[in-house]
């Protein structure tokens, strides 16, 4: 059963010249219990199409849908429906732990406040007990005294498992992971995403995963949609995506991730993928990636199709799939 769909999602932003379209005909599906990672580099529009969701965006942005349902509830993403969502329904896990959590309150007080909204009848100290318990699940030791603890006195991995607590607290039915990793050394980065799989393997939640990085995805989701640029190029099961990819944007993309066996061999070469993302208040009429494509040609100069695999995943170039 399907829990959240989006059809045709379209984001852009008002400007005194030209307006930046950001989100270009977006598809997204995410079943109940299962977990979608949105991949691509800076710039491609990942944390867009959860701020849209949220009905986080800037008051100049401009957004629409061909179809839209969370749960069996149609939406429009008025400003009204969103924040009946928001911080119930879907919760969010911001990607810097370093700036989400208000200084000015113990640690304890927020993990007590964000839990009103769902559950506004019970008492402060069920409430708090609760926040202990959880925080004490994602890993924070000695939990009962952390929780008189403010922010500044917590490290940034510390920091983020208390965001991750206050996102599990409200309970909610989908829950987005916005790059939760980018801002942690390497060992915090390996302990937050095994906090995040057995929660995912405990909970009946559903998850967005937000990340650049394709090795996170691999770890925490079940299938994926490659972003470049706003637009979705490929989509499908995460294993079939990472060993037969179709698009030529993927398969760079997944040149670029670093082996971690071979990282301090002088002679391996970081792959990159030359030039830049488009404008998005001057986005070209053909494919979106023909400037920076190795295999393009004169066809890409028209808006390429809908293609689908062998194994049906859809994937949006001239090329056939091989």
């Amino acid at each position: 059963m399907t829990l959240l769909t989006i059809e045709n999602l379209n984001v852009s932003y008002r400007g005194s010249g030209r307006s930046a379209h950001i989100l270009d005909g977006v598809d997204i599906e995410i079943g109940h219990g299962q977990s979608v990672g949105l991949a691509g580099e800076s710039g491609s529009g990942k944390s867009t199409v959860a701020f849209a969701l949220l009905g986080l965006l800037a008051d100049n942005a401009e957004v629409s849908a061909a179809y839209a349902a969370f749960d069996g509830r149609t939406q429009d993403f008025a400003a009204r429906e969103t924040a009946s969502l928001r911080g119930a329904d879907i919760a969010m896990i911001f990607q810097d732990p370093m700036t989400a959590l208000n200084p000015m309150f113990t640690i304890g007080t927020q993990l007590v406040d964000i839990q009103r909204r769902r559950f506004q009848k019970a008492s402060r100290k069920a409430l708090w007990a609760r926040a202990e318990a959880v925080l004490a699940d994602v890993g924070v030791q000695d939990a009962a005294a952390r929780m008189h603890r403010y922010p500044h006195e917590f490290s940034g991995g510390m920091r983020q498992r208390v965001v991750i607590a206050m996102a599990l607290l409200v309970e909610p039915k989908l829950l987005i992971a916005d790059e939760p990793t980018t801002a942690l050394d390497a060992t915090i980065e390996a302990q937050v995403v095994d906090v995040l799989h057995r929660l995912r393997q405990r909970t009946s939640a559903s998850m967005l995963v937000v990340s650049h990085s394709m090795g996170l995805i691999a770890e925490l989701c079940d299938s994926v949609v490659v972003m470049y640029a706003g637009t979705v190029v490929e989509s499908g099961k995460v294993a079939d995506v990472l060993h037969r990819p179709r698009h030529p944007y993927t398969r760079a993309l997944l040149a670029c991730e670093i082996d971690p066996f071979a990282a301090f061999d002088p002679s391996q070469d970081l792959a990159t993928i030359p030039g830049n993302v488009p404008d998005p208040s001057r986005r070209p009429k053909g494919c979106i990636f023909a400037g920076r494509c190795p295999a393009r040609h004169d066809r890409c100069s028209e808006k390429p199709p809908q293609r689908h695999a062998g194994d049906g995943r859809p994937y949006a170039c001239w090329l056939e799939a091989a």
